[in-house]
């Protein structure tokens, strides 16, 4: 395999993993923004509200039938 395969197929397991984790993931980031918020008494309240919901953006949200092209979801070719 080429670095290009590897590092394809490394991108696709983290976005796989993601998704299946995502909401882990978005409580860990209210967690840390609270966490924040705390610590700078509030002071930068809006700026950590703008950074936790941007980090929920990027996170792939959680398809529990799988989605097409998931494992357990249905294929690019199938049809109903």
């Amino acid at each position: 395999m080429s670095l290009m395969e590897n590092l394809k197929n490394l991108v696709g397991k983290g976005q796989e993993t993601a998704a299946k984790n995502s909401d882990k993931i978005n409580q860990a980031v209210d967690k840390a923004g609270d966490f924040l918020d705390q610590k700078t008494k509030g002071k930068y309240s809006d700026k950590i509200q703008k950074g936790k919901e941007a980090a929920r953006k990027v996170v792939p949200p959680e398809h529990p039938d799988g989605g097409p092209g998931r494992p357990g979801g249905p294929g690019p070719d199938s049809r109903p």
